[in-house]
């Protein structure tokens, strides 16, 4: 079941599954790099993305006087069309093939909102921000009632500064030549990746053209530190092929129609143990934009403490399917500091309240907020007085 809301507070309809319309392929492996392709049966001809290059470091305004600082190599472009009829990436160009003038030093690139409507029918977004926004402004404006225990500064100025770490694509060991040397399949439109077989992400776009050339920037996206580690950490993993019991082939429509029952055992193998995780949690969604038809927006989980979470964005159309989808999934740090802000949250910010539905005491609870980097939003005797008695109780 999942959970939706519109900007404004609304309710709005939340795609069926993330996965719908789409169909899985046998991975294919290199170190502890896996890709699953992931195939559409007709492909979405109203809808195209295309990438625009940034190369750099970039200002992101997010209205309101707030804005954030963070390395943002690339955006996308979305086009589509009012009336159903195809639509062209719109960087589908002919071109003198000229090389642009080289720019010698690097240039801080000023970015108005995650999504800026550049045209009618013509979207810029940056990836995977959209859904990190959504994680940075969890209960960003911090206590919501001046309960005694917090300081000053969480009263004035909240969880500002919010600052999150997480690795490039080209720091994933493996994965630059996995998706070099990797096949990519007739109709394919997506991709699942997992490292050590745990999945990092999920990535879909409309049109296979627009996979075909999207597919280079899973190099320049993010990637969590507890993917990174597994990569960098865990030895190669198994390479699952498929077989065949020879004696039950007696002709060609026998051995056709064991290779069809194979390929569904890979797709419900996939689904339902690889990237269960990533299926099965329950989102809460947010819109960002309506776009004709189709719908951007954006989800968070339910921060589920040692378990898979994933945060992510996507593009549906009226009846909820997948047209696009990029997801992060997140270390057990942040999963942490997510639980601990959603708890605070629903307890209005108490803190014994708090502490008795997690089964702790006022003061566990106090400093596994400064474990998780919430020190700050205490105050000083307040925390100290925490201290003190966590060393009382361990005399």
């Amino acid at each position: 079941m999942t959970t939706s809301q519109s900007p404004t507070g609304l309710p709005s309809a939340a795609p069926s599954g993330l996965l719908d319309g789409l169909e899985t392929r046998p991975s294919q492996v290199w170190g502890a790099v896996r890709l699953v392709p992931l195939v559409r049966a007709e492909a979405i001809h109203d809808l195209r993305l295309h990438p625009r290059i940034h190369d750099g470091p970039g200002v992101v305004d997010l209205g309101g006087q707030r804005r954030y600082l963070s390395y943002i190599p690339h955006g996308f472009v979305a086009e589509w069309t009012g009336d159903g009829s195809p639509a062209a990436a719109y960087g589908t160009q002919l071109t003198d093939g000229r090389p642009e003038q080289e720019v010698p030093a690097m240039r801080l690139h000023f970015h108005r909102r995650m999504a800026r409507r550049e045209a009618k029918r013509r979207l810029r977004f940056l990836p995977l921000h959209l859904a990190l926004e959504g994680y940075l402004s969890l209960h960003f404006n911090g206590p919501a009632v001046a309960w005694e225990q917090w300081s000053q500064r969480a009263l004035r100025q909240g969880l500002s500064p919010r600052v999150e770490a997480a690795y490039l694509g080209t720091e994933i060991p493996g994965l630059a030549d996995a998706l070099r040397v990797f096949e990519i399949h007739p109709g394919q439109c997506g991709v699942l990746v997992h490292l050590a077989d745990a999945p990092a992400t999920a990535f879909v776009v409309p049109h296979p053209d627009d996979y075909r050339t999207l597919h280079p920037t899973l190099l320049q996206d993010l990637y969590g530190d507890l993917v990174h580690h597994y990569a960098t950490l865990m030895p190669s993993v198994a390479d699952f092929r498929a077989r065949i019991a020879d004696t039950r082939i007696r002709s060609l429509a026998d051995l056709r129609e064991a290779a069809v029952e194979q390929t569904a055992r890979w797709a419900d193998f996939h689904d339902t143990t690889m990237a269960s995780g990533l299926l099965e949690q329950e989102n809460t969604w947010q819109q960002v934009r309506r776009m004709g038809r189709f719908t951007l927006s954006r989800f968070l989980p339910p921060f589920r403490p040692r378990q898979d979470n994933h945060i992510g964005e996507a593009i549906t159309d009226e009846h909820g399917r997948t047209v696009y989808l990029k997801t992060f999934r997140l270390s057990e740090n942040q999963v942490r500091r997510g639980h601990l802000l959603s708890r605070l949250a629903a307890h209005d910010w108490h803190l014994a309240d708090t502490a008795a539905e997690l089964g702790l005491t006022e003061a566990q609870l106090g400093l596994r907020l400064e474990t998780a980097g919430f020190g700050h939003l205490l105050r000083q005797d307040v925390l100290d007085h925490y201290r003190s008695r966590a060393r009382a109780g361990h005399r």
